[in-house]
């Protein structure tokens, strides 16, 4: 293990920590989405979902066709097939200026009508078309290829600088002097072999011949490479020497999956199983029931204890309680038992609903000091099975732990759920007895700023059942104080913040 016990050593995880563990991938196919379950020992880890109608289009590669040139904006517009036209900037066409020269402006460069070999930068959005580059970088599992580049780099986020060299002078041996193209080391190279790093090799450099192969004698806008998709992407970046099963539930993917891992990841081939049984996929491990858990607030624990996690814009919140849990000797052993389980569930809630950025985790205060230790070792040692990058600190001032964990997609929440309309995203709303007071105080505006013959409010059922009930003194105490007649009428389809003042 290479995480140490010093409360602010970085975490650099490319794969899981050794252990006899049993994982395994369940991959479910519909024509609107892909569902990607890990699970270990029996449990899920993991959930990755891509949806048809939302894939994005960065990484695709296109052959083009330049419709404008706009000198005095330095761009262009690109027809690649989309909507709308694509848009390139002078800065991303790459040319090979290794003498110093300076950049020619982009109307020497270009012409209309002309034939463009361009990558997806940024998916359209809104009115904006995608934005291209014309240097092509293509990922694999271990490095990004440059066809068009002659050096080697290493990821930033390798920091080690003898690390660093290390690396280098590995990926140069592999790399033979004559061949084309230079390449970055990822983070996850960081303990990958050098038949790992020789297959990724060959695997760029196949992938690179098939695009100029489907590229010669194209006519743009043709689409000559397309990003992998989920399935795809879980057989070359996820699946890994500990991975025991991958079951799919479709023929037809598990005939695609089986012919990219005979061709680009052979290793895993043996691993695929088409799954035929009568269950649903994703019932054998209570995925779906684990999906629903996934998206609630509240986390029981077994021991009767529970998590509150809250997830803003600025960070996520962890709130650690004993809640039923009395089973210790004393209270001090009870709150000790209680944080080591939760270390194990919020590990594996941060890895289930993909939580990103700032993370917050409020243990329940411990006196003493050997127990805070043994927590954040626990912690420690059940992060250490994330393959996502991550920082931890040890307990504050105030008695909290801090950690980062890198954003590498969209949380479970954000992907599959919106802001209520009803709430607006508090988590709350107001009671009925808080709107029939706004109701009685707009009422009491009205009456000062219109004539009307009578008021009705049209609100929610409930609301207008408190003014039928308990609030009915006050309403009649208004009505007689404006002298005015006020009518009520409930309507169903209003949420319990909703009303309507209507003049008659």
């Amino acid at each position: 293990m290479r995480n140490g016990s010093h409360p602010g050593l970085s975490l650099r995880i490319s794969h899981w920590a050794e252990s006899t563990m049993s994982i395994e991938f369940l991959i479910n196919f519909t024509p609107q989405e892909t569902r990607v379950a890990i699970v270990e020992q029996g449990v899920v880890q993991e959930l990755h979902v891509e949806r048809t109608a939302s894939r994005g289009i960065v990484g695709n590669v296109y052959l083009g066709k330049v419709v404008r040139v706009l000198p005095g904006m330095q761009s262009a517009f690109i027809e690649i097939g989309l909507e709308r036209t694509a848009f390139l900037h002078v800065a991303d066409i790459w040319s090979d200026r290794q003498h110093g020269e300076a950049a020619k402006p982009i109307e020497r460069i270009l012409a209309e009508g002309q034939s463009l070999l361009v990558q997806v930068l940024k998916d359209p959005l809104g009115t904006k078309g995608a934005r291209l580059s014309t240097q092509v970088s293509l990922a694999g599992r271990l490095l990004v290829y440059l066809p068009q580049e002659r050096h080697i780099g290493i990821s930033q986020r390798i920091e080690n600088e003898s690390e660093r060299e290390l690396l280098r002078e590995r990926l140069t041996r592999l790399v033979p002097a004559d061949e084309k193209g230079g390449f970055i080391v990822r983070t996850m190279a960081e303990s990958a072999t050098d038949d790992e790093l020789a297959a990724d090799i060959a695997y760029l450099r196949k992938l690179w011949r098939e695009i100029g192969n489907t590229s010669v004698g194209a006519f743009p806008p043709r689409l000559l490479h397309e990003d992998l998709g989920l399935g795809q992407r879980t057989l070359r970046d996820l699946a890994n020497d500990e991975t025991t099963r991958i079951r799919v539930d479709s023929r037809e993917n598990f005939q695609k999956l089986s012919a990219f891992a005979a061709e680009y990841t052979p290793k895993v081939l043996p691993l695929l199983e088409h799954y035929t049984g009568e269950r649903p996929l994703f019932d054998l491990f209570n995925v779906e029931e684990e999906l629903q858990k996934a998206l609630a607030r509240r986390v029981d624990l077994k021991s009767g204890g529970y998590l509150i996690m809250d997830q803003t814009e600025a960070m996520t919140t962890v709130d650690v309680n004993t809640g039923g849990f009395v089973g210790a000797r004393n209270f001090d052993d009870t709150i000790f038992k209680t944080n080591l389980e939760a270390t194990q569930t919020i590990a594996r809630q941060l890895r289930l609903r993909n939580l990103g950025g700032i993370i917050i985790i409020d243990f329940i205060d411990m006196e003493n000091i050997e127990h805070r230790e043994m927590v954040l070792d626990e912690f420690r040692k059940a992060l250490s099975r994330d393959h996502t990058k991550m920082s931890i600190n040890g307990f504050t001032a105030l008695g909290l732990v801090e950690m980062t964990r890198k954003r590498t997609r969209e949380s479970l929440a954000h992907l599959l759920c919106e802001t209520c309309p009803t709430c607006g995203g508090r988590g709350e709303v107001k009671t009925a007895r808080t709107v029939c007071y706004e109701i009685l105080r707009e009422l009491l505006r009205e009456a000062r700023q219109f004539n009307a013959k009578e008021f009705r409010v049209l609100a929610a059922p409930n609301v207008i059942d408190l003014f039928l009930d308990e609030e009915s003194q006050s309403l009649a105490m208004l009505s007689d104080f404006i002298d005015k007649k006020i009518s009520l009428h409930p309507e169903a389809s209003y949420n319990q913040e909703q009303f309507d003042i209507v003049l008659l």
